[in-house]
């Protein structure tokens, strides 16, 4: 059984490794490895699968996320777990100003080479589709499922949700491959900090 101290530092471990892998990304990024990479997923040559990206995309848009969180905040509440849904609201809605806030300071120009198959409004690095679905998704998969038995299975479909919309953003040609990337990292960072504040509170209980 594994105990809270073996916990504590495998959770640190993995945030560790996080952070650094983005860092790599920012300092390694926006490079030839980018552009081959981002080249080979590319769709625009391909009308469908444009097609399949750009609905894919928008269940990672600002939008459509925003009025996930708020759903399920709504339910928590009504439910009578209002610290949980207060925690998801406020700890989300920082984590995505952290990104925004990013992509200010880094100032990464998004990728240039072939059309931008859906509208963009901000700089490149990191990604807010990435970062964002890893936020929601797996966030709500992690602390709201009240069966601890069936929880991998929701934690392992968000993470597959917040995989392929992260690639429809190099499909769609909108990013750079380590924009993306770092964007998982830093959500998949976020999630463990909002994690580490539910079990110290007991919010999952």
């Amino acid at each position: 059984m594994e105990t809270p101290r073996r916990k504590q530092i495998g959770l640190g471990l993995l945030a560790g490794g996080l952070a650094l892998l983005w860092l790599a990304m920012l300092l390694l990024g926006d490079g030839p490895v980018d552009s081959l990479v981002l080249g080979k997923f590319y769709v625009g040559h391909i009308a469908p699968l444009a097609e399949i990206a750009r609905f894919v995309t928008f269940v990672g848009g600002g939008y459509f996320v925003t009025a996930v969180i708020a759903g399920a905040a709504l339910v928590l509440a009504l439910r009578r777990r209002a610290r949980l849904a207060l925690l998801l609201l406020v700890g989300t809605s920082f984590g995505r100003i952290l990104v925004e806030l990013q992509k200010y300071e880094i100032d990464r120009l998004r990728p240039d080479a072939n059309p931008h198959l859906v509208e963009i409004h901000s700089l490149s690095f990191p990604s807010a589709h990435a970062a964002n679905s890893v936020m929601i998704y797996v966030t709500l998969a992690l602390l709201i499922p009240a069966v601890e038995k069936g929880r991998a299975y929701w934690i392992a479909g968000a993470c597959l949700l917040a995989l392929i919309i992260g690639l429809t953003r190099l499909m769609l040609g909108v990013h750079w491959p380590s924009d993306v990337i770092g964007g998982w990292s830093f959500g998949l960072l976020w999630v463990l900090a909002l994690y580490a504040i539910a079990e110290k509170f007991e919010l999952r209980r």
